[in-house]
Formats: C-alpha cells, sequence, structure tokens
C-alpha cells in the first residue's frame, strides 16, 4: 500500500510542477491512510521527486520513516485533524493565486460553474509565517466549511478524498484566480 501511496504523490507532484502550480521546492502533497500521513520531504523538488524522498509522519508529528517531513507538516496534520473526511492536501504556490492575496481580502469571487459546483467558496486566510502552527490554525480554520483555501502571501491549500480529486479543486483554484485577475478592472 505504502508504495502506490508514494507513487501517486511522485506523479502529482511532478503534474503540479508540469502545469505551473509550483516552482523549485515550493509545495507539497499529502495524503493519510489511517494514523499515517505520507507527505513530501524537505528538500525535495516537485519536478524531480521520487518515492524515496516521501516521508511518513503518524498525526502527532512523530517522524516514522528515515526521511524528515515538509516544514509544512503541521498545516497537513491541523487540516486533517479539522476535516476527518479529507483523505488527501494540495499545498501549492501558484501565481495568480499569489498575487490575488495581495489584493482581494476575505473570499476570492467563484467565476465559472465547475468552481462553483466544486470549490463553493474560496476564503483567504490571513498572513502567517511558513511552517508555523499559526498558519496551520488559521488555514484550517478557512477549511472547515470550504474545500479550497488561500493562504495570504504564501499559496493555496485544496482537499479530497483523494489526491486527484485535492490536485484538480487546486487547478480550479488557480484558473479562478487567473480570471478573476485577467478580468478585473485597472
Amino acid at each position: 500500500m505504502s508504495r502506490a501511496i508514494k507513487t501517486q504523490l511522485v506523479k502529482y507532484s511532478r503534474l503540479a510542477h508540469e502545469r505551473g502550480l509550483t516552482a523549485a521546492f515550493g509545495g507539497n502533497l499529502s495524503i493519510r491512510k489511517g494514523n499515517l500521513v505520507f507527505i513530501k520531504a524537505t528538500g525535495a523538488v516537485m519536478d524531480d521527486m521520487t518515492a524515496e524522498q516521501v516521508a511518513v509522519i503518524d498525526m502527532s508529528g512523530r517522524q516514522v520513516s528515515g526521511v524528515r517531513p515538509s516544514s509544512e507538516y503541521r498545516l497537513h496534520l491541523a487540516v486533517y485533524r479539522t476535516r476527518p473526511d479529507v483523505r488527501a492536501i494540495a499545498h501549492l504556490h501558484p501565481p495568480y493565486s499569489i498575487v490575488a492575496s495581495t489584493l482581494v481580502e476575505g473570499e476570492l469571487p467563484i467565476i465559472t460553474p465547475e468552481a462553483e459546483i466544486y470549490l463553493k467558496r474560496i476564503p483567504i486566510a490571513p498572513f502567517r509565517p511558513a511552517g508555523t502552527e499559526e498558519l496551520a490554525e488559521v488555514t484550517s480554520g478557512a477549511l472547515q466549511n470550504s474545500d479550497a483555501a488561500i493562504m495570504a502571501k504564501h499559496g493555496i491549500v485544496t482537499v479530497g478524498k483523494t489526491l486527484r480529486e485535492a490536485f484538480y479543486k487546486a487547478e480550479l483554484v488557480e484558473e479562478s484566480a487567473k480570471l478573476w485577475y485577467m478580468g478585473r478592472k485597472v
């Protein structure tokens, strides 16, 4: 089972980079299986990630594998605790979403029918430093009643029952941000 989970994480990490949803070291994906969370390792680069660069932690944050988890592991754990229905998380750094977070307060407007159906709303969590408990708290709070959130000046988090679902919701958030940005009055 863990091999299949690691294969999914590698596949969607590379796809996120290919589709311009993140660059270099930015972003991380995770899958929860029981009390274990499989997550990108610290220092792994999304476009050339390997199965050996997938860390495993338990729900208390204890490292189970020989690989250290991403510094955003607190964020992932907080979301899993807040949303027991969630089995996968995509945290990415797409450019239009980040720019939109500096220009919009509260929520990003929903523009397309697909975003309305699959996302319903896109709250914007206030800025908190990366990797902190404070970021984990405000972001998991924004996701209590939503499957997507933008973290001000940082990136996005989307959730799903599968990594595929969380990934495609991330694409919808970025499409929404891009369309909003292109359509705004200058």
